[in-house]
């Protein structure tokens, strides 16, 4: 169920509508992050023992895919779990609320964009 929870000023208030549609967009990418694995982890070599040139890199390819698909889904989940906790929508580092508009463009964020970006400026 989704928690009707406000969060912060004008720019940034989320109504049950902008949370059911945020949870909408959370589960269909779950999805399609699920269905991405099982095509990738099914994905078989052509039969006969021979591999064709280039297929060891094609499969570090479908490895790497496979990684980031499940750290998005990984992502995708805990934002689910947030919001049937009631703790979605609030920054990881500052607590502040995160940006409704930041959320319609990446709605598993943990972090503000002000967050995110001294984040990434530290690797």
């Amino acid at each position: 169920m989704v928690n009707q929870q406000t969060i912060g000023d004008r720019d940034t208030r989320l109504s049950p509508e902008d949370l059911a549609a945020l949870r909408d967009s959370l589960l269909e990418q779950r999805l399609f992050r699920q269905e991405q694995l099982r095509q990738i982890t099914t994905a078989r070599p052509p039969a006969g023992g021979r591999r064709p040139p280039g297929s060891a890199a094609q499969a570090e390819v479908r490895v790497q895919l496979a990684a980031s698909a499940r750290m998005v889904l990984a992502d995708v989940e805990a934002a689910l779990d947030r919001m049937a906790e009631g703790r979605y929508g609030s920054c990881h580092l500052c607590r502040r609320p995160i940006a409704r508009e930041r959320l319609v463009i990446v709605p598993q964020a943990r972090y503000c964009a002000r967050c995110q970006q001294v984040r990434e400026a530290g690797r």
